[in-house]
């Protein structure tokens, strides 16, 4: 598949991507957004319990590092605005039904308006105890699946994997 042809997949689409700060995400809701400005919404499911430790989370482990450093050249102080017109913070947890996601109305919103899910939450840790990685890992994967069957616009999940 060409480049151009994933950017063209993308367009004017709205994107969920779960794990939104490990390394594999981070690094494509970067590429997405500088590569892909015209992509409708990106849902980031954080690993938080409300919006406030989503937000910092989502600021010290992916905007203040230096991968954003072509973002942030590029849009200098206008940065922060063109991530809250592209980006919305999502706290919640793939191994939790609904994936955590407590606010109804934004579930509501998520179920309506994405249409790719990114689903690259995991634990990458192979010394893990096994019920940790079993919940995060399969159930947690099951969880994002069970979500995506929910979104009357879902047109592709992606499942990122270790193994």
């Amino acid at each position: 598949m060409e480049l151009g042809s994933i950017l063209d997949v993308l367009d004017k689409k709205t994107i969920l991507v779960t794990g939104a700060t490990g390394f594999l995400a981070k690094i494509f809701v970067e590429k997405i957004l500088r590569v892909q400005p015209n992509v409708k919404k990106l849902y980031l499911l954080v690993r938080a319990t409300d919006i406030k430790s989503a937000l910092r989370r989502f600021q010290t482990e992916a905007v203040e590092k230096d991968l954003f450093k072509v973002l942030k050249e590029k849009y200098h102080t206008n940065l922060q605005n063109f991530l809250s017109e592209k980006v919305i913070l999502v706290p919640g947890d793939i191994t939790c039904e609904n994936l955590g996601v407590k606010e109804s109305f934004l579930k509501e919103d998520m179920w309506r308006d994405v249409e790719v899910i990114v689903n690259t939450a995991a634990s990458t840790n192979f010394r893990e105890r096994y019920d940790v990685a079993l919940d995060l890992n399969t159930f947690g994967a099951k969880s994002v699946l069970d979500f995506a069957k929910k979104c009357i616009n879902i047109k592709l999940m992606l499942h990122v994997s270790t193994g």
